[in-house]
């Protein structure tokens, strides 16, 4: 009987099953949301599932041109269900038409076809990992500073025919100006000379989301090296096709194209360097 008391007055002691469900992050195209459940939970967005973390943490992104509404849908350990209905915020892009320019900054020449697709497929198999450290819960920052050249999601039409919208944001700078890591991650993809991307970098940030940097003129990391948030990845360059120094720098979530500067605060401007005495 003692024994039937006892186990009674622990099981009441434990506490119940906390069902919580906490989403951070903007709901708008190219928005990213760090969500937190109860550890052991399972999650489906838009039916499909989602990597959880022992600690109940996950990530769920909207591209460019993301739905106005999403299903978010999480099974608790005790078999309890909630669901979500995301609303999305849309936005509107920048839009720039460019007439009379020569076929070849238009389309590619046959000749390096082969070598973009295999640069491409590089690319995707860097994007397709799903590790389970979630790196990203170090925070954002800017991985270079400057002048923002250009924004997420704007495209263009050249000669008429409409472009692929651009996924990054632009930071033009000096080329040799630093690059650091804007969160904790693993290389996976360091690449010198890509026809496209000129010096390509991609970091795993953990869950599916990675970060790209674009036309580097040096790498200073190696696959598989664990990079910190803020140590030193590079430097700004002008390689591929580039037009001028800058960094381009991308997220994705698996295909999902993610807004940078959704995750980072104002940008600050360099310090300035002192003034020496006269």
């Amino acid at each position: 009987m003692r024994r039937l008391v006892a186990l009674f007055v622990l099981l009441c002691a434990v506490p119940a099953a906390a069902e919580s469900l906490k989403l951070d992050g903007r709901m708008i195209q190219g928005g990213l949301i760090v969500g937190r459940t109860d550890p052991g939970a399972t999650v489906l967005f838009r039916g499909q599932p989602v990597r959880v973390s022992p600690e109940g943490v996950f990530l769920v992104g909207f591209s460019r041109d993301a739905p106005k509404s999403a299903t978010l849908d999480v099974t608790y350990p005790n078999g309890k269900t909630r669901r979500e209905k995301l609303r999305i915020q849309p936005r509107s892009y920048q839009i720039q038409r460019i007439d009379g320019l020569p076929p070849r900054m238009v389309t590619p020449p046959k000749g390096v076809w082969d070598r973009i697709k295999k640069d491409n497929a590089a690319i995707k198999r860097a994007r397709n990992k799903n590790s389970p450290i979630p790196y990203f819960l170090a925070g954002w920052i800017w991985p270079t500073k400057g002048r923002i050249s250009g924004v997420y999601g704007s495209q263009r039409i050249l000669n008429g025919k409409p472009r692929q919208p651009h996924y990054g944001i632009d930071i033009a700078a000096p080329a040799g100006t630093p690059v650091v890591a804007p969160s904790d991650g693993v290389v996976v993809l360091a690449e010198t000379d890509m026809y496209y991307t000129g010096g390509t970098l991609i970091l795993d940030h953990g869950h599916g989301l990675t970060s790209a940097f674009l036309h580097m003129k040096d790498l200073d990391v190696k696959i598989g090296q664990h990079v910190p948030k803020g140590a030193r990845v590079g430097t700004v360059g002008s390689t591929g096709r580039s037009t001028g120094p800058h960094l381009d720098w991308r997220i994705n979530l698996f295909n999902a194209r993610i807004d940078p500067s959704l995750l980072v605060p104002p940008m600050q401007p360099p310090a300035k360097k002192p003034t020496p005495p006269k």
